[in-house]
């Protein structure tokens, strides 16, 4: 791993059209590669950005079910000893209402008793705890209501059945509707455990060949692959050559040649040869298992960031249960029990108002929606929370920066042949070779519908190039090295543009002439540079990550005036980069596209993937650009401002007046008469949640 800052441009490359097709990005030099996958398919992932209630039940399902339980409570119980129009009694009325409450708390309180348990496990009291005080308060209090009303009539002490109903059903809705707003899960682990077949075929001692189960492959063992099949393990070639496609693993667009002693990486696939491998590795030394780790680490770390809702609950738990126990100790002094509990109950019901349960899922709901509209799918709500600041975004320069398609770039005739004839030319060198580049230039010229002439004689030169008989013509296609020694000149400027974006450059000599050259790469995707501008003028600074040679992404990152950069990354590699920086403290976004991003996309503070990229890429990151448009990363940059700055004003709508009906409801004022009543406290209430639900609606892009 090199790191390149503001390097000398002048740079010179070796690209030789034959044999420049060592990929760099192949991993198979520090993989020993065997893949029992299928062990790892039941590990879940605590993916980031939800929080416990992600694993507390089906939240839609509890949701209706509570509210018809909720709503006789609603009509049959006074709100906070106030009398609401449409509310009613008769004989009996107050055991249903008892009846339906205890099923409701039980049931439908069941995910916040369970979350406050973890919580309280984990010495972090947030959101679900504060809504257990909440409930639990109510209910027992409530209890202790019937009861004594029960035994003494007269003394009608005030019950919370209509809060405990309506803060249940309410809470409920608020985690639906942020559940509902973004992903449930990630199935990331799952698909990279599906890139292995589950049936190989085992080389016997007599040279015979048979299927088994993967899981029954061990070291050393030799492994049939035919044209088309995925590689089943990791492992070296002992017999045959291929082309291997290894994009689903590392997000190389780039086909690489394969032959008797190369490694190669299990979940690739192999190409139009049919090899034998070696198995090198088992179980956890496989590439996919390794990259699954790190993924898992990596996203359970990540999700015990505390979001803002919870914090602030945590400090409005620790306020409500010290001003409660405050509130009871002097109201026993001044009064007598009966009164005492009446103010601490109070204390702590409207200490979770029911605005606090709406006032970020609101928020999220309504940003997922305008986020969907601008090309951005949004899976974690950590993301728009640590949108907010970032100070780097991390690219992955393949199928990120650029288009991931490795094609001919351009073609440039030096005499007067037009481009369709130096093609044909070309094509009928490449047609009857199968490394990588001839693969890329034979696409180009069925995309183009250009028929090559028919090449004979056919030969690689070493170091050189390619050279046959075409149209009664000798014909070389040679690397730029070969030019030189020829001396054979070319005016720079016609280069050097394609040189600049990292492009492979060969030279089509006819009779010893130089005719044309044409250039092969990976195009950068429309207006990257004035990306790269835009982030620049937001305060983040781009870095470029990338496999490629030192080379080939210092032309990259000079072309477009990136700073900084990491070449001739390992997947592993990208990880502890990200890893390094948020250790750090700065707030990075990596943005990436293939399998060998994952765990980086996982590590950063948020992950964005590109929409056409892996799904194990995708179910890793925390957004996907569904329209893989980089200028859509600045609307989410604008989207998680808008957004942070939403939710702090709905926090302090929703809990802020808090600040106010603590005290009040503790008694503060009232040696001077002033006392505020559980119903004035109740309007207060559903006044926070009215302007909450409002401001959620007014974000905007």
């Amino acid at each position: 791993m090199k790191q390149r800052e503001q390097m000398d441009e002048s740079m010179e490359m070796d690209h030789s059209a034959h044999e420049h097709h060592e990929m760099n990005h192949s991993m198979s030099d520090h993989q020993q590669m065997n893949h029992e996958m299928h062990g790892h398919e039941d590990h879940e992932m605590d993916h980031s950005g939800m929080d416990h209630s992600m694993h507390m039940g089906n939240f839609k399902q509890k949701f209706w079910l509570s509210l018809i339980l909720a709503i006789p409570i609603i009509v049959l119980s006074p709100m906070m000893g106030m009398q609401l129009p449409f509310q009613f009694t008769f004989p009996g009325s107050e055991w249903v209402v008892l009846v339906l409450a205890t099923i409701l708390f039980v049931y439908g309180g069941q995910p916040f008793l369970s979350g406050a348990k973890m919580e309280l496990q984990m010495k972090s009291p947030a959101m679900m705890t504060l809504i257990t005080m909440g409930i639990s308060v109510s209910y027992i209090y409530s209890l202790y209501s019937f009861v004594a009303n029960k035994m003494n009539p007269a003394a009608h002490v005030m019950d919370f059945f209509w809060e405990l109903a309506t803060l249940i059903v309410i809470m409920l809705l608020g985690h639906w509707v942020e559940m509902s707003a973004v992903s449930n899960a990630s199935n990331a682990l799952k698909k990279l455990a599906e890139l292995l077949p589950d049936e190989v075929n085992k080389i016997e001692a007599d040279g015979s060949t048979k299927k088994v189960k993967l899981q029954e492959i061990k070291k050393a063992d030799r492994l049939l692959v035919r044209a088309g099949d995925k590689m089943p393990t990791d492992g070296e070639i002992t017999d045959g050559s291929t082309i291997v496609d290894e994009s689903a693993v590392t997000g190389e667009s780039k086909g690489v040649q394969k032959t008797v002693g190369d490694s190669v990486i299990g979940g690739s696939v192999n190409g139009d040869g049919t090899i034998q491998l070696k198995v090198t590795g088992t179980g956890e030394d496989g590439y996919l298992a390794k990259v699954m780790t790190m993924v898992k680490q990596a996203q359970q770390e990540k999700s015990k960031l505390e979001s803002i809702s919870d914090k602030v609950a945590k400090w409005l738990f620790y306020i409500a249960l010290a001003a409660g126990i405050v509130t009871f100790i002097v109201w026993l002094a001044v009064a007598d029990l009966p009164k005492a509990l009446d103010r601490m109950v109070t204390v702590f019901v409207i200490a979770c108002p029911h605005a606090l349960g709406l006032a970020i899922p609101l928020v999220i709901a309504r940003s997922t929606s305008l986020a969907a509209k601008n090309g951005l799918l949004l899976k974690s709500r950590q993301a728009l929370e640590q949108g907010n600041q970032l100070d780097y975004i991390f690219l992955d320069k393949t199928g990120t920066l650029t288009e991931g398609q490795f094609t001919v770039t351009g073609v440039e005739s030096l005499t007067e042949m037009d481009k369709t004839e130096v093609l044909k030319y070309i094509g009928a060198l490449e047609a009857q070779t199968n490394h990588p580049l001839a693969v890329g230039v034979m696409n180009y010229l069925t995309a183009e519908k250009i028929e090559p002439y028919q090449g004979t004689d056919i030969s690689t030169l070493k170091g050189i190039g390619v050279k046959g008989s075409v149209e009664g013509h000798q014909v070389i296609l040679a690397n730029q090295k070969e030019i030189e020694k020829r001396q054979l000149t070319i005016d720079p400027e016609k280069l050097k543009d394609y040189q600049a974006q990292g492009n492979t450059i060969s030279f089509l000599l006819i009779d010893d002439r130089l005719v044309a050259f044409f250039a092969m790469g990976d195009t950068l995707k429309p207006q990257v540079k004035e990306f790269i501008k835009s982030l620049r003028d937001n305060g983040i600074e781009p870095v470029m990550l990338t496999g490629d040679n030192q080379e080939a992404a210092k032309a990259v990152a000079n072309y477009l005036d990136i700073k900084k950069f990491y070449s001739e990354l390992l997947p592993d590699d990208k990880e502890k980069i990200i890893k390094d920086y948020t250790d750090k403290g700065k707030k990075v976004m990596m943005v990436g596209d293939g399998i060998n991003d994952a765990p980086a996309l996982a590590r950063a503070s948020i992950g964005m993937a590109i929409g056409a990229g892996t799904d194990i890429a995708i179910d890793s990151a925390d957004v996907v650009l569904t329209n893989s448009n980089l200028q859509d990363i600045l609307k989410f940059v604008r989207l998680a401002k808008r957004t942070h700055s939403k939710m702090i004003q709905n926090l302090w709508w929703g809990a802020g007046y808090n600040i106010l009906a603590i005290p009040l409801a503790a008694g503060v004022l009232a040696p001077i008469g002033i006392l505020l009543s559980p119903a004035v406290g109740a309007i207060l209430m559903s006044l926070s949640t009215i302007i909450v639900a409002i401001n959620a609606m007014m974000l905007n892009v």
